[in-house]
């Protein structure tokens, strides 16, 4: 039962490789889903084998031996490795707990302050013009009450030519358009489960900014403008700090590995809908959530067991 539960908190240090496999050789839109989906199965995974864990020494206390009307000792495996396993796992889960409200608490107070710093500014077809001098550019997610928008500083503006300005406006229309900031928030959330998954992040955030390049390249008819935007908009940035400091879970255009986007625009569109790596985090994500559903089904026979009867009746 043990080892059956701890293969799901192994598993999750081969998505990162398989992730950058993915992004690299397929349609990002592809790949955006694709590591996106694994890395909130996996992060499941970790989650319940980290929580049946606990189980066994939880119910070696009396009274919830009694509640599951157990009438002779649990016996899950070795008593010293049993109860080694699970006070690690109560840490893990502890820890995963802090830094899920934690990290959510900031991300939270992280965007009410760039929409406060934008309240009241004049919004023309979404797009709000920041006055200030340092060049940012973000899109910028809305809510029940308000309504998506595209945050440009002057200072981005000036940075850019009228057509890589076209450019750079398609970008975070696409991010809006494709709601990529919730694979961004999925993909956080996850990261704060497990690190192998945190490491997964950068992947997810790539193939959406390349998924983003490409529908500008798409709009602007020109995969050249498309990548000259990108990369003049990311010189800009880096140029100067940030004033408006976009949280997490508004992407931009000037966000990511930049040589490695404007590489990417400057050759073919990518056309390719699979490859050998979605394949195999396929095969990672069900063999994680068999071992975790063969894991506690082991458990429940054992607590069968402990209460007198035959497993399975």
């Amino acid at each position: 039962m043990i080892t059956l539960l701890l293969i799901p908190l192994v598993l999750p240090w081969v998505l990162p490789p398989l992730a950058r496999r993915a992004v690299e050789r397929v349609r990002p839109e592809t790949a955006l889903w694709t590591v996106t989906c694994a890395t909130v199965a996996l992060a499941v995974g970790v989650l319940a084998s980290l929580v049946v864990l606990l189980l066994p020494p939880a119910l070696a206390f009396p009274p919830a031996a009694a509640l599951a009307e157990l009438i002779r000792p649990l016996t899950t495996g070795p008593r010293p490795l049993v109860l080694g396993v699970s006070a690690l796992s109560s840490g893990a889960l502890a820890l995963a707990a802090v830094r899920v409200v934690r990290g959510a608490a900031s991300e939270v107070a992280h965007l009410r302050t760039v929409r406060r710093l934008v309240h009241g500014l004049p919004d023309a077809g979404g797009l709000c013009v920041l006055d200030d001098p340092r060049p940012d550019a973000f899109a910028l997610p809305g809510g029940p009450a308000r309504s998506d928008r595209i945050v440009v500083t002057t200072g981005m503006l000036r940075a850019l030519g009228p057509v890589e300005r076209e450019a750079l406006l398609a970008h975070e229309r696409a991010h809006l358009a494709a709601r990529h900031h919730l694979f961004l928030g999925a993909a956080q959330l996850a990261a704060w489960c497990h690190p192998a998954l945190a490491a997964a992040t950068g992947h997810i955030s790539f193939a959406a900014e390349r998924a983003a390049d490409e529908a500008a390249a798409r709009r602007c008819g020109d995969r050249g403008t498309a990548a000259q935007a990108v990369g003049r908009a990311a010189l800009a940035a880096s140029s100067a700090r940030r004033s408006t400091a976009a949280p997490a879970l508004a992407p931009g255009a000037a966000t990511g590995p930049v040589p490695a986007r404007v590489r990417a625009l400057l050759s073919p569109a990518p056309v390719r809908r699979m490859a050998p790596a979605l394949l195999a985090m396929l095969l990672v994500c069900t063999a994680a959530g068999a071992s975790a559903l063969a894991g506690a089904v082991r458990l429940h026979q054992d607590v069968e067991v402990a209460q007198g009867e035959s497993p399975g009746d």
